[in-house]
């Protein structure tokens, strides 16, 4: 057995598909997240926020740290959507989240498709901005703290 790989298989997180009725189904596989992101940050000998930066792996590491920090908050299971990062359920509300690193955000058509299919109330993109902002209807950017907030009141 490698050393320290019974360690590292509760360290991954799993969000399976999620769909509903949708024609084509976009992604193929559940996406898996480091649960730690130090611990990414370590393994890739990343120091600082300069180091990860620049760094390939910065947008999944932002993304995996988004989608920890949003589960930590919420009780209800949650699922991966075609074309977002994250779709939360409570109760009949269904909300959609994006994790992107940068601080412009665009909507496309695909993503305004997919929030249409998914009959989302709400999505939001996380991003670190400092102050949340509508792009158009039903879709805000925000930063994660402003979202964990917001978690509070669904």
């Amino acid at each position: 057995m490698i050393p320290g790989f019974l360690f590292l298989i509760f360290m991954l997180r799993v969000l399976p598909l999620f769909f509903i009725n949708m024609k084509r189904r976009l992604v193929k596989s559940p996406k898996i997240y480091l649960r730690d992101s130090g611990i990414l940050h370590d393994f890739l000998d990343i120091r600082n926020m300069d180091d990860l930066s620049g760094h390939p792996v910065y947008s999944a590491s932002r993304e995996g740290m988004v989608i920890e920090n949003i589960l930590q908050k919420m009780s209800d299971r949650t699922a991966a959507g075609a074309e977002l990062d994250l779709v939360l359920e409570k109760g009949r509300k269904r909300i959609g989240v994006e994790c992107k690193a940068s601080l412009t955000q665009q909507v496309t058509r695909g993503f305004r498709n997919v929030v249409d299919d998914l009959e989302l109330e709400e999505v939001y993109i996380i991003s670190p901005v400092r102050q949340s902002y509508p792009v158009q209807e039903k879709v805000t950017v925000s930063s994660l703290h402003e979202f964990l907030k917001k978690l509070d009141t669904v």
